[in-house]
């Protein structure tokens, strides 16, 4: 029990250090808001891999993750935490992605299976970012996603590159959570990358925090 308090205020402390770091980063060198809000976005998500393996409950991941949606949400209100929200769009995603990791930490808890929670949070720590980095800074041949006469909030380049991303990265998941690159190794691969993909391209407001974890847990509960 002192085990996981004691982990549970490591995370909590270097949760709060990463903050201070990112405004830092974002007072110091003035780089836009987008790019410190994708970097805490990475960091904070990565470190969550480890959370099957260190926590023996689900009640240490929710109470970090009340935490940091009070203070997100609190910030957001005042003049702090300006590297999160100083973006031209309207989002959700800061405050939903504390709510997306408790979410499938607790489903990968009941289920009792670490990869539902650990190739979820690998898709969201690394392809949301770089499909949201490479889609707003590089403009050649990026246009912005057409389907008849809807246009989407996404490029081309965004979405080919989280597909892109989303398929390697599941595929050596995979592979050494089955210990076999077999065609079921690919196909199911395959499966996540074009799921993760379209849920990434029809999201808004910052709702793919959320459901981009929770369309590949589905995924694999149905398919793994």
């Amino acid at each position: 029990m002192n085990n996981q308090i004691g982990l549970t205020l490591v995370f909590l402390v270097a949760f709060l250090l990463l903050l201070v770091f990112n405004e830092m980063v974002y007072r110091r060198l003035h780089p836009k808001g987008e790019i410190t809000r994708k970097l805490a976005h990475f960091l904070a998500t990565l470190s969550t891999i480890t959370f099957p393996f260190l926590f023996h409950s689900h009640l240490p991941v929710l109470i970090l993750a009340v935490i940091f949606f009070i203070l997100l949400f609190i910030s957001r209100k005042g003049h702090h935490l300006k590297s999160i929200h100083d973006i031209d769009r309207k989002s959700l995603g800061s405050y939903l992605l504390p709510v997306s990791i408790y979410l499938t930490f607790l489903i990968s808890y009941l289920l009792d299976n670490k990869f539902l929670f650990i190739l979820p949070m690998l898709v969201l720590a690394i392809c949301d970012p770089v499909a949201g980095i490479l889609g707003m800074n590089l403009q050649i041949y990026n246009h912005r996603i057409h389907i008849f006469k809807w246009k989407l909030n996404k490029t081309t380049t965004g979405s080919i590159s989280f597909f892109i991303s989303c398929f390697i990265i599941s595929i050596i998941a995979l592979y050494f959570h089955r210990m076999s690159l077999d065609s079921t190794t690919f196909w199911l691969s395959l499966v996540i990358a074009a799921a993760g993909t379209i849920t990434e391209m029809f999201s808004w407001k910052g709702s793919d925090n959320l459901l981009i974890p929770m369309v590949v847990l589905f995924v694999l509960v149905v398919f793994l």
